[in-house]
């Protein structure tokens, strides 16, 4: 991942931790307490221009819960979702775009324990500072 991803990344854990909902992790955790978030970014793509560089990303969290149902999980993608809507403040680089693509509740369980993601892709649309 070159600089635009690794600071889209990290913009977006900040945001999610400032929620207070749950862990925030940089990619799959081995363990952790539910509920959390996994932001992940990747397939970045140039989107640069003459006299400038920039990059085309995709931006994907996932709220991760267990329960019987996925009420939960959907309110925490829903506050989550929310908070990277606001606006992203990404070192170095200047958020010219954010679009949702897909959004997805997903049912995880295994082994007699009910859990669920909630997945949220965006394309982020940088140019460098």
């Amino acid at each position: 991942m070159s600089g635009a991803g690794t600071e889209l990344q990290a913009a977006a854990i900040a945001a999610l931790e400032t929620l207070e909902l749950g862990g925030v992790y940089p990619g799959p955790p081995l363990q952790a307490v539910f509920p959390h978030a996994v932001v992940e970014c990747g397939a970045e793509t140039d989107w640069g221009h003459k006299s400038g560089r920039g990059r085309e990303l995709r931006l994907a969290v996932t709220a991760r819960d267990s329960g019987e149902r996925a009420d939960r999980a959907q309110a925490f993608a829903d506050v989550a979702e929310s908070a990277i809507e606001a606006g992203l403040e990404v070192e170095g680089w200047r958020l010219v775009s954010l679009a949702l693509l897909r959004r997805r509740t997903i049912a995880t369980g295994r082994g007699g324990q009910a859990g669920w993601a909630v997945a949220i892709e965006y394309r982020a649309r940088m140019l460098a500072e």
